[in-house]
């Protein structure tokens, strides 16, 4: 096992330095019970892809990276088997050679699996759950050095996938998988808003992925991504009037669209279209902040028309606002937990006093329409806000107490945005 004891650093964005002492890499259980057995406090990192203190300890981080394990796929389960810190770009490349998929990727696929799933990342699509929903067992290492394994249908099941680090350190995860498939991605332009709000289920099913892209000013939203399925019906030529795109976009105008997965509708792998970004794009740090929120489906329409009527103040600090849909499911902690979801992200310039000086407007709006923040990302929301919106909040709380009695995986962020 090695160890850095000198300055952890920063995270992804360079807006948050790490606290903790220092960086543990095992590669085994063993040596992961040797860690907890000192009963010093102790978190997971993942790819440091959160804005926040979510992964911090005061204690010692846990870096998964060098875990030992293989990917193994079981055909007749259609489940594979993985190190929890593997990376969905590197996933993804290995499951389509060998004929499978996952069922979604988020934006990026430099993000781990288990920090995607531990905090309820998504991609997007009407019929599809996010990232999380795919798991159908975990493997982790509790507060008192225990193995345990916790398969989809077991009483503790749900509320240990989306877990925000507190159980423990997840080692492997289990997800399903399905045959590999085809994908096209097609850009439309210019999408009136009164178009989109008025028939919001017709946009977000017009494709298996629907992203769209908005600076939240003047009559029409500024891009719609459609990612299709060569097994499904082919895209629309126009999008409710919106024209196909001629040439390939970035999300961000004026930006090269060269780190872009292909567009112009253009069959590929699912492994290089679900995704917004080509896997050997390494993304820059230190130019942006997210937020998000998680909006029941049928709150959507008040949500957007609030965010509208106060969009002279967020577009001075937006880089860009992506809108994408989620299947609800039955994970405790998820955004989507009993609800179809509205994902509403923020990308922010990097002026975090600023942002976070605009976000209990935008909080104000939003979470008495029942919306969840993104556990990744930046918001002010605390424990007594989210309270109401987390049905199974006690027993989450419960099932930590057990898994974690002396509190070596609690940290401020825990405290501060669930009481524990």
């Amino acid at each position: 096992m090695t160890y850095e004891d000198s300055d952890v650093g920063f995270n992804w964005a360079q807006n948050y330095h790490y606290a903790a002492q220092s960086i543990l890499r095992p590669t085994s259980a063993q040596q992961l019970r040797d860690i907890i057995a000192r009963g010093t406090p102790v978190r997971a990192l993942g790819s440091r892809h959160s804005f926040t203190d979510i992964a911090d300890t005061v204690g010692d981080l846990v870096s998964l990276e060098d875990w030992e394990g293989q990917t193994a796929v079981d055909a007749e389960l259609r489940q594979v088997s993985v190190a929890a810190g593997i990376r969905y770009g590197h996933l993804a490349s290995a499951l389509h050679d060998e004929g499978w998929a996952i069922h979604n990727m988020a934006s990026l696929p430099h993000i781990s699996v288990a920090g995607a799933v531990s905090t309820a990342t998504h991609g997007s699509g009407d019929n599809n759950g996010n990232l999380a929903t795919a798991v159908a067992a975990v493997e982790f290492v509790n507060g008192l050095g225990e193995l345990i394994t916790l398969r989809r249908g077991e009483p503790d099941f749900s509320g240990a996938v989306v877990a925000l680090g507190a159980l423990g350190i997840l080692t492997r995860v289990v997800l399903d998988i399905e045959p590999t498939f085809d994908v096209r991605q097609d850009v439309y332009t210019d999408l009136r808003w009164d178009d989109a709000l008025n028939h919001f289920d017709a946009v977000t099913s017009s494709a298996y992925s629907v992203s769209m892209f908005t600076n939240w000013l003047g009559e029409t939203i500024g891009t719609t991504w459609l990612k299709s399925r060569m097994d499904a019906p082919e895209p629309p030529v126009t999008l409710l009037g919106a024209p196909r795109a001629a040439t390939e976009v970035h999300m961000l105008p004026g930006n090269d669209p060269i780190n872009t997965t292909p567009q112009l509708g253009v069959s590929g792998p699912w492994s290089e279209r679900l995704a917004h970004f080509r896997l050997e794009f390494t993304p820059s740090n230190g130019n942006e902040l997210q937020s998000e929120y998680l909006v029941p489906r049928a709150n959507i329409r008040a949500a957007l028309e609030g965010l509208r009527d106060i969009g002279e103040r967020i577009e001075p600090l937006l880089m860009i606002t992506e809108l994408r849909t989620m299947a609800k499911d039955d994970l405790w902690l998820s955004g989507a937990y009993n609800t179809d979801a509205v994902g509403i992200h923020f990308t922010w310039k990097m002026d975090e006093p600023a942002v976070r000086a605009l976000l209990p407007d935008i909080e104000a709006i939003l979470l008495p329409l029942g919306a969840r923040p993104h556990w990744g990302k930046v918001f002010t929301a605390s424990a007594v806000d989210l309270a109401g919106v987390y049905p199974r909040l006690d027993d989450f709380r419960e099932l930590v107490a057990r898994h974690d009695p002396n509190g070596l995986f609690r940290n401020a962020f825990l405290e501060r945005t669930l009481g524990i």
